[in-house]
């Protein structure tokens, strides 16, 4: 309990996120095990064609891997539970990492390994992630005011989260729940067992009832009607409005559904690229690059691995399948609070 912040409200202590830029970290950290598997990836396929095991190449990405897996449930639980103190781990490991990593980039560009080489570009996104992951760190000590200030800043539980009886989490909830739902396991467990009736769902959070959405629109219909324009008055009028209370999670919806459509493309490309490969019979790769008696693989060259085709083809389609159901999740929301405020 070193240092712990901890309110004395009564609230769901699971579910309380009390540091700033939660999405970021996460979002970030799952682009560094993505671009860590890449790595891990490369090195066994630039490994593959050597004469002899270099180990090196591929055993500190999957550390890394280990790592970063570690650091995000460690990060969950002590931003849960409030224990701000406890940041300091990270914050030391965050520049562990990125030192380590700036050195190994600068020793690439001192042996004239280039932007053709796809290590030299891995090992330059993994200094660029790491260099954020610890900005973010050094934001939620500055903004809060945590481990090196006498005085920390006090922050307030969501009110929906002081009120017992509100049992819809999805706004509360980290990055991962909100994206597998998996905060919804309660209540699946509930109504396996037994019927569930309106006291076992709960009361609406704040920003889901109808006199919230109600006064936002009304906010922002009024604002339309205040407006010195020559527009004429009428249906146009609630349209801006409408798009000015709803606009921003439609916009959001719209992001994610063009992300899953593009994400589409992948299926076809990884497909054809696999069946080219196979038809070849030869799936041997032939770098021409050695440097530090390894030998460095380009873009092309490792995208013209079957296997690393279908691993590609596999993160694609779980990924355009995470950004259509949110898109679906927030249209279908935003269109509940926009009928209700009507």
């Amino acid at each position: 309990g070193w240092g712990s912040q901890s309110s004395k409200v009564h609230i769901h202590h699971s579910t309380w996120l009390h540091f700033p830029g939660h999405n970021l970290r996460w979002i970030l950290t799952f682009i560094l095990l993505f671009v860590l598997v890449c790595e891990i990836a490369e090195g066994i396929v630039s490994d593959g064609v050597s004469e002899s095991r270099h180990l090196h190449l591929y055993m500190p990405a999957g550390m890394a891997i280990l790592a970063a897996i570690t650091s995000v449930v460690y990060y969950h639980n002590i931003e849960t539970s409030n224990f701000p103190k406890l940041l300091i781990a990270l914050l030391f490991y965050w520049t562990l990492a990125f030192i380590t990593k700036t050195i190994k980039f600068v020793k690439f560009c001192d042996n004239g390994v280039g932007f053709s080489q796809l290590r030299f570009c891995l090992t330059g996104l993994l200094v660029v992630l790491y260099g954020m992951l610890l900005a973010v760190e050094i934001n939620v000590i500055r903004v809060r005011r945590y481990v090196f200030f006498k005085t920390p800043k006090e922050v307030k539980p969501p009110e929906d989260l002081q009120d017992l009886g509100v049992r819809f989490l999805q706004p509360f909830v980290n990055l991962l729940s909100k994206g597998t739902y998996w905060w919804m396991n309660t209540f699946i467990k509930t109504a396996h067992k037994k019927p569930i009736d309106l006291k076992t769902i709960g009361k609406l959070p704040i920003a889901m009832r109808a006199l919230t959405n109600y006064i936002r629109l009304n906010e922002a219909f009024e604002a339309q009607k205040n407006k010195r324009s020559s527009s004429p008055q009428g249906s146009r009028s609630i349209w801006r409005a409408l798009c000015c209370a709803f606009g921003r999670p439609l916009l959001l919806s719209s992001t994610f559904r063009i992300l899953a459509d593009l994400l589409g493309f992948a299926g076809p490309l990884c497909i054809s690229g696999i069946v080219h490969n196979v038809g070849k019979g030869n799936n041997t790769i032939r770098p021409q690059t050695k440097i530090l008696g390894v030998f460095f693989i380009s873009s092309q060259e490792f995208l013209s691995n079957a296997y690393v085709l279908a691993v590609l083809l596999f993160f694609a389609l779980l990924l355009q399948r995470t950004f259509l159901q949110a898109s679906y999740y927030v249209a279908i929301e935003t269109g509940i609070n926009l009928r209700g405020a009507i």
